[in-house]
């Protein structure tokens, strides 16, 4: 009986004595949130980036990870760092059109030719112009992932084949298709594949990494490439402001560093991301169609109307969104 009674003493002092363990080194927890699932390369990267802060803080900064979205799903991660539901969360501003006025112009084909030239350009952008759109939460960094087209099951080899195609689409991009001649049609990612296997779309406007990270080239047998169709997608990795300011300056240093490094890593990690899927498709007999120089120059008139009228829509709410066009295009020229 003694031996029974003492058991549950012995669990609550265990118990106390850990979590006086953790006061007493000082160790701050966080969950973040990721809408990509655990084999995704880049939720493995945004474990690494804990795993990281963890070492290099020596064990001041605990970070627990909850993939494919089972903390908040994609279009309300942001929020959920916001209100505190996460603590850090992998955004994407396309999930909430219209939030975030200014990066979202990072989304429009602007010419990109690598994600490290993509990433770079939207992390300066930041710096450079601090848009207050961002000011209720810590940035950590930003990703710009690029390098795609629209990989379809018909041959488009001019925009006009586009007409009439319903092309699974959101966002920004969703304008870019719409654009370009195609039908945006806005279906979750998770439900595309089944969706373009039966017909209710003809295919999406994506990364190239798709076509191996979600298996798309398995349901569509042709991709169109060129700078009118390469889209961004930026993401940003934000935390809960309150719990960032409860760091010690001395640990923010490291974090920021370690952000730094991230920067680079993450957008190598997508261009690498990028070629694995056109090889994976190449594989399946997978066509990979250039757009003609004369197509291009169709496409990039075509979207031209999008650029005026972000400057205008932009500008009538006081943003400075002709110095930010102008900046990224001179910019991304130097990248």
């Amino acid at each position: 009986m003694g031996q029974c009674r003492r058991a549950p003493l012995i669990l609550v002092m265990a118990v106390i004595g850990i979590l006086f363990s953790a006061i007493a080194f000082g160790q701050t927890k966080l969950n973040y949130s990721t809408f990509f699932p655990a084999p995704h390369r880049n939720a493995i990267l945004a474990t690494e980036w804990g795993k990281e802060i963890e070492k290099r803080t020596n064990g001041k900064i605990k970070i627990t990870i909850y993939y494919a979205g089972t903390l908040t799903p994609g279009d309300k991660s942001y929020d959920g760092v916001v209100n505190g539901l996460s603590d850090l969360a992998l955004t994407a501003p396309s999930y909430n059109v219209g939030r975030f006025p200014l990066v979202e112009l990072f989304d429009y084909p602007l010419g990109y030719t690598s994600c490290v030239s993509a990433t770079k350009l939207v992390n300066e952008f930041y710096n450079k112009f601090k848009p207050k759109e961002y000011d209720d939460v810590k940035v950590m960094y930003f990703v710009n992932s690029t390098i795609g087209g629209i990989h379809t099951n018909k041959e488009v080899h001019k925009l006009q084949d586009l007409k009439g195609m319903k092309i699974r689409s959101t966002g920004t991009v969703a304008q870019v298709v719409d654009a370009l001649g195609g039908t945006p049609v806005a279906l979750p990612i998770g439900e595309t594949y089944d969706g373009i296997s039966r017909g209710v779309v003809q295919g999406i406007a994506a990364l190239n990494e798709t076509l191996f990270g979600w298996k798309f080239a398995e349901v569509t047998k042709f991709s169109t490439e060129g700078k009118s169709t390469n889209v961004g997608l930026v993401m940003a990795v934000v935390m809960n402001k309150a719990k960032w300011n409860g760091i010690p300056p001395e640990t923010q240093r490291v974090i920021e560093e370690i952000n730094k490094e991230w920067i680079d890593k993450s957008a190598t990690t997508w261009d690498e991301m990028a070629k694995a899927g056109k090889d994976f498709a190449v594989k399946l007999g997978h066509k990979f169609i250039p757009l003609s120089e004369i197509e291009d120059a169709k496409g990039k008139k075509a979207l031209a109307p999008l650029f005026e009228k972000y400057v205008k829509d932009k500008k009538a709410k006081g943003l400075p969104a002709d110095e930010v066009l102008k900046f990224a295009q001179e910019r991304l020229k130097q990248l």
